[in-house]
C-alpha cells in the first residue's frame, strides 16, 4: 500500500473514526483504524464492535492496499502535523507502516487486516431518507434527556417509532431518564411506515451529532430490529441498537393538567441561571410561585444565602407553589426556540408540561422537587 493525502482531509476523516475507538482495549485490533487505499481514494474503519464508522477521503493512491495501525497514535501525529502537510503513508505488508510528512518520518505498528472485526454486515430492511436539519432537530431536543444510569439499561439511548398524533403519521424521538422526558415529532418518511421502535444507544447518538454536522444533506437510514445505520456523503455509522423495552412514556405525560402559565423564553431562561447561582450544589432546586401575573423565581441555600427575581406572565390559575431543579429547567427552556414558552402544571406534586406556543412537535414533562 502506497498512498499520499493532504493533512487537513485526513485529519478530518481521522477525528470521526478514532473517537469510536476506546482509550483501553482487551483486544489489540480494536485499538487500530483500518485503512484501505484504491481508485483514488482512502476508506477509513474503526468500531468498538457496538458501533462501527467507515468514512472515505480524496488520496493519491501509487500502491492499492490495506492496512491497520493505532487510531489514537494515527490521530495524534497527524493532528501535530504543519497545516498544508502532504502525508505519505507506505507499507503494511512487514508489519510496519511508514508515515512521512516533510522532514518528520514515523514508523508504525500494524496487525494484519483480517483480525479487524466485520459490523455493517445484514440485512437492514427498512429504509427511508431524512434531511440534516431534521436528524439534528431530533437529536438535539432530545438527548439532554437520555438517562446516564447504566441499571436502567432501555433509557440509555434514544427511542426512534413512529407515532400518530391528530391522525397524521409522525417518526418521534424519546428520551427520558426518569426525572424529565423529552419527545420530537417530524412528518413520517416515506419508508419508515412498518419500522420497528429502536432505542438508539447514546455513544452512537454523539458520533451521529458530529457527522451531521459536517453536511448538509440527506442522510439515508436503514435499520432492522437489532442495527441501524446512517449514510452520509463520505461516512457511513453503524450501529448495534439497545436490546429492551422503552418503557410506555405516554403514561407519564398528563392529560389534565389545567393551570397554564405562558412566559417568555429567553427571560425565563436568563433568571432561571442567575437565580440558580445560589441554590445548593446537591439539590439544585429553584421554587416558581405563580400569583396572578407575576412569577417569582427563589433560591436559597444554608452556605449561600437566597435569591429572587419576578418575572411578567400571563397566567389566571389558583397561587401556585412549584420546585425544579435547576439544571433541569434550564435544559428544556434552551430547547425552546420560540419566543414563548408554555408550562402547564396541576399541583406542586405532579408533573409539568412544558411547550412552545406556536410548535406542538416537541413536548417536555419535568418531575418537580419537594421546596
Amino acid at each position: 500500500m502506497k498512498l499520499t493525502i493532504e493533512r487537513a482531509a485526513l485529519l478530518k476523516s481521522l477525528g470521526h473514526v478514532q473517537s469510536v475507538v476506546e482509550r483501553r482495549n482487551t483486544i489489540p485490533i480494536l485499538s487500530n483504524v483500518k485503512i484501505e487505499a484504491g481508485d483514488g481514494a482512502v476508506c477509513l474503519n474503526a468500531t468498538d464492535m457496538d458501533l462501527d464508522i467507515v468514512e472515505q477521503a480524496i488520496a493519491d493512491v501509487a500502491t492499492p492496499g490495506s492496512t491497520t495501525v493505532s487510531a489514537h497514535t494515527l490521530y495524534d501525529i497527524v493532528r501535530k502535523l504543519p497545516d498544508g502537510a502532504q502525508v505519505s503513508m507506505d507499507g503494511g505488508g512487514d508489519g510496519q507502516v511508514i508515515l512521512s510528512a516533510g522532514r518528520s518520518r514515523f514508523t508504525l505498528a500494524s496487525l494484519p487486516i483480517d483480525e479487524f472485526p466485520v459490523l455493517s454486515g445484514g440485512d437492514l430492511p427498512h429504509q427511508f431518507t431524512v434531511t440534516a436539519a431534521e436528524l439534528r432537530s431530533l437529536i438535539d431536543r432530545t438527548r439532554f434527556a437520555i438517562s446516564t444510569e447504566e441499571t436502567r439499561y432501555y433509557l440509555n439511548g434514544i427511542y426512534l417509532h413512529c407515532a400518530d398524533r391528530d391522525g397524521t403519521a409522525l417518526l418521534r424521538a424519546v428520551a427520558t431518564d426518569g426525572h424529565r422526558l423529552a419527545s420530537v415529532e417530524i412528518p413520517l418518511p416515506s419508508g419508515a411506515e412498518a419500522m420497528p421502535g429502536v432505542i438508539v444507544p447514546r455513544k452512537a447518538v454523539a458520533e451521529l451529532r458530529k457527522l451531521i454536522d459536517e453536511t448538509g444533506d440527506d442522510v439515508n437510514v436503514s435499520l432492522s430490529e437489532s442495527k441501524i445505520r446512517f449514510a452520509f456523503d463520505a461516512a457511513v455509522l453503524t450501529s448495534k441498537l439497545i436490546d429492551g423495552t422503552f418503557p410506555d412514556y405516554q403514561r407519564v405525560i398528563p392529560e389534565g393538567n389545567d393551570k397554564v402559565m405562558e412566559v417568555d423564553c429567553s427571560g425565563f431562561a436568563a433568571a432561571v441561571d442567575r437565580v440558580s447561582a445560589i441554590s445548593s450544589d446537591k439539590s439544585r432546586v429553584i421554587k416558581l410561585s405563580l400569583d396572578g401575573e407575576t412569577l417569582l423565581l427563589s433560591a436559597s441555600s444554608p452556605e449561600h444565602g437566597s435569591a429572587t427575581e419576578e418575572l411578567e406572565i400571563v397566567y389566571d390559575g389558583d397561587l401556585l407553589e412549584i420546585g425544579f431543579n435547576s439544571a433541569y429547567l434550564l435544559d428544556v427552556t434552551r430547547q425552546i426556540e420560540g419566543e414563548t414558552a408554555r408550562f402547564t402544571m396541576a399541583d406542586a406534586a405532579s408533573p409539568t408540561v412544558m411547550q412552545e406556543m406556536d410548535d406542538a412537535s416537541a413536548l417536555y414533562v419535568l418531575m418537580p422537587m419537594r421546596v
